[in-house]
């Protein structure tokens, strides 16, 4: 058993891999299932004929989902409408979800000039998400408790032991090809959020090296995933499990938390990604029917882009003048395609059906699309 005590920081921490046996038949039977929903979700973006055209939504989804577990609150409507209008919002949630989106972007834009993750890519992404110059953790006394306020694990502590885990982490995921890449990542996973590095932005740091991992094993090329969303559904199994790997060395469990984190996400994102097809083929026809004049494929990525669009969008994209643009959004709105919201003094316009997608909960996913 580990020389575990919740009360003193976790400085004998065991280096990666661990001893236990991570390839018994339950693991491998669901490895399997995980691999396979992956590779399905995987292929469905590659076929796209735009594979770029949904990310900015899917990244937004999975940061603002990411940023729920740890409390931080917003609607889809406010986050959207931060990100479309030019009128900065004060809202203090919809801007940290948004440094989350850029820090993840940021961290796919270095994984593709260097297909490594390292204690330096860790620290890049945490100050992004956090704004701001901090590193690792140099003072004592961090602990974690539950919502009673008790105690409930004390990461290590000391620079140095902090560094020689993240050396040992980094090395791990880079080096040790001796087990399944699903496999690794539940493991990988596990010991970011055990060493707790930084004195905030952990958790979501952590789930962005997820996403990152993902497209460093080329297990999904574009990383349109919202794995975030599975965990705030099963977020107190989710903590639980964590814990019984530190406190009984209970790896089996975890590793079957994470892989059907993968499966259900990956079923659900193909699942969510047809439905928006769907409709966007839908939505073409009608356009084409009711407003021949206006129709165009790309005003049509335009406004699934994101669920929000406005006048600059179709400006930037040379659809004409503002006047002639204004014309355009406002003959789909008439038909019933958008609807405007005014954000300060901006006219945005919303793809209602398309954001009810994004809204609709995994159950109401299944029974549509299944």
């Amino acid at each position: 058993m580990s020389n575990f005590n919740k009360n003193i920081p976790y400085n004998d921490l065991p280096l990666l891999p661990p001893k236990s046996n991570l390839e018994t038949t339950n693991i491998l039977r669901k490895t399997i299932k995980a691999s396979r929903a992956l590779a399905n979700l995987n292929g469905a973006i590659i076929n796209l004929p735009n594979p770029q055209l949904f990310l900015d939504t899917i990244h937004l989804q999975e940061a603002k989902a990411s940023s729920e577990i740890e409390n931080i609150i917003t609607t889809n409507d406010e986050l959207y409408q931060s990100v479309v209008a030019d009128k900065k919002f004060k809202n203090p949630a919809a801007k940290e979800v948004i440094s989350y989106k850029n820090a993840l972007w940021n961290g796919l834009k270095q994984l593709d000039a260097r297909p490594s993750i390292t204690t330096n890519l860790c620290i890049d992404i945490m100050r992004r998400i956090k704004e701001n110059t901090s590193s690792v953790r140099t003072t004592s006394g961090t602990t974690l408790s539950n919502t009673n306020g008790e105690v409930i694990y004390t990461p290590p502590s000391g620079e140095d032991v902090i560094r020689e885990k993240l050396s040992n982490f980094e090395k791990f995921i880079n080096e040790d090809d001796s087990l399944d890449p699903l496999i690794k990542m539940a493991l990988m996973h596990y010991q970011f959020e055990a060493i707790h590095p930084f004195s905030d932005g952990n958790g979501r740091t952590g789930r962005i090296l997820l996403l990152l991992y993902l497209k460093m094993e080329k297990l999904l090329d574009v990383p349109a995933i919202y794995l975030s969303e599975y965990i705030i559904q099963n977020k107190a199994e989710y903590y639980k499990r964590l814990r019984f790997v530190t406190e009984k060395e209970d790896w089996e469990s975890w590793v079957l938390y994470m892989l059907d984190m993968i499966e259900i996400t990956a079923q659900n994102g193909l699942f969510r990604l047809k439905a928006i097809l769907v409709l966007m083929q839908k939505m073409s026809y009608e356009i084409k029917s009711e407003l021949p004049k206006i129709y165009t494929k790309n005003l049509i990525e335009i406004i699934f882009k994101l669920p929000y669009t406005k006048r600059q969008n179709l400006i930037d994209e040379g659809f004409g003048t503002p006047k002639t643009v204004g014309n355009y959004l406002m003959a789909l709105e008439n038909k019933g395609f958008l609807k405007s919201v005014k954000v300060g003094k901006e006219k945005l316009y919303l793809n209602h059906r398309l954001m009810e997608i994004l809204e609709r909960n995994k159950d109401d996913e299944t029974q549509h699309y299944v």
